[in-house]
């Protein structure tokens, strides 16, 4: 089983910066792809970014490229999702999820991903 806890959630103001966390614990962080999801209040839930088990592969949402980075360190358990140029539209509560021995496709579906967080608030606003 795998327990993820997301940290670095707040409140920033519009072209700003935040770096979101990613604990993984439970299970080896270099088994699993892991995905990072958001849901605004009344939206469905968006798959934003997800990284292969290797690294080597990264997807993102289109609303999100160029502007967003996801990365990880499996010698921390640890995953990162830095999120730069900020606008009012990123707010939402964002998620880690996990997917033992899954894959990170370029269609980030929350339904491949078996292992979720609690959510971490990040705001923009000015």
């Amino acid at each position: 089983q795998l327990q993820l806890v997301e940290s670095g959630g707040g409140l920033v103001h519009p072209g700003g910066s935040l770096r979101l966390s990613c604990a993984v614990s439970g299970f080896t962080l270099d088994s699993s792809a892991i995905g990072w999801f958001r849901q605004a209040p009344g939206k469905d839930r968006e798959g934003v970014s997800c990284i292969s088990i290797s690294g080597a592969i990264t997807n993102y949402a289109e609303s999100v490229k160029g502007r967003f980075t996801i990365s990880r360190d499996n010698a921390k358990n640890t995953v990162y999702l830095q999120m730069n140029s900020l606008k009012p539209e990123d707010t939402a509560v964002y998620s880690c999820a996990g997917a033992v021995f899954g894959q990170c496709a370029s269609s980030i579906r929350h339904s491949s991903y078996s292992y979720w967080g609690q959510g971490t608030q990040v705001t923009v606003s000015s």
